[in-house]
């Protein structure tokens, strides 16, 4: 009797050694994950920039005051508003383009992986379709989004999202068009974003809050599809002294 209350009480303790193994391993599992999604922003030595890391942030780029944004001759400028704020500026160059947008970080932590995470599983839940690679940007989610055509029929719109954390910001790119269909035929509008620099501030924002922008002092805003032949008082060909207020692309957050 007495050797078998042994072996049960050893039974038990090797049980209850293994649920704490199992929840150690658990634990250090969340904690990997969390890791994982909080790690510190990494080096940017091809940018994007923060303006303390640009001599001359205006020299050869678009000032939308939270951003500066690199002109290519050949390019449209459109603009995305929430409200009354400017949010967001998409870059349109020949038959691809790329929205930017800025928003408030952490300190000493970067959101882009939480971000992709979150972008990756309401695009799933939607019905699309993710592939998450490392590209030429460093890590970014490849999707298919459902979208709506115009002839009424249900179809999909491949993108790409791209990202990368700064100094207390966080810059967002999705790359639309043959760049996201043909990814190596993005290498202009990657090197847009690589060159773009972000303007924080050093005013209190919460995470996750779009870093507002302005209309350049030489822009002029007229409707989405109104050309324009005279482009005088343009620092750059294509356009690029008039603003067009774009459609904005759904954020899934």
């Amino acid at each position: 009797m007495f050797g078998r209350r042994k072996k049960s009480g050893a039974a038990e303790d090797a049980a209850g050694e293994a649920e704490q193994v199992v929840d150690s391993v658990d634990t250090e599992a969340d904690e990997v994950e969390r890791e994982r999604v909080r790690l510190e922003p990494e080096p940017r030595p091809d940018g994007p920039w923060d303006s303390t890391e640009v001599r001359d942030p205006a020299e050869g780029r678009v000032d939308l005051g939270g951003l500066f944004v690199p002109g290519v001759d050949g390019m449209e400028l459109r603009v995305e508003v929430a409200g009354d704020a400017i949010v967001a500026a998409t870059v349109v160059l020949r038959d691809s383009a790329i929205q930017l947008q800025a928003f408030a970080a952490p300190k000493r932590e970067g959101i882009w992986g939480e971000v992709r995470e979150e972008i990756g599983a309401g695009i799933t839940q939607q019905g699309g379709i993710i592939d998450e690679v490392e590209g030429p940007l460093g890590w970014e989610l490849r999707a298919q989004v459902p979208v709506q055509l115009p002839d009424g029929t249900g179809g999909f719109q491949v993108v790409r999202f791209v990202g990368v954390d700064g100094p207390r910001w966080f810059l967002r790119g999705v790359i639309s068009g043959q760049g996201a269909v043909q990814p190596q035929a993005a290498g202009l509008l990657e090197q847009i974003f690589r060159d773009t620099v972000v303007v924080r501030g050093d005013g209190p924002m919460a995470p996750r809050d779009p870093i507002v922008l302005k209309l350049p002092n030489d822009a002029q805003m007229v409707p989405e599809g109104v050309q324009q032949d005279d482009q005088a008082g343009s620092r750059f060909s294509g356009g690029m002294g008039q603003l067009q207020r774009g459609p904005e692309i759904t954020e899934v957050r």
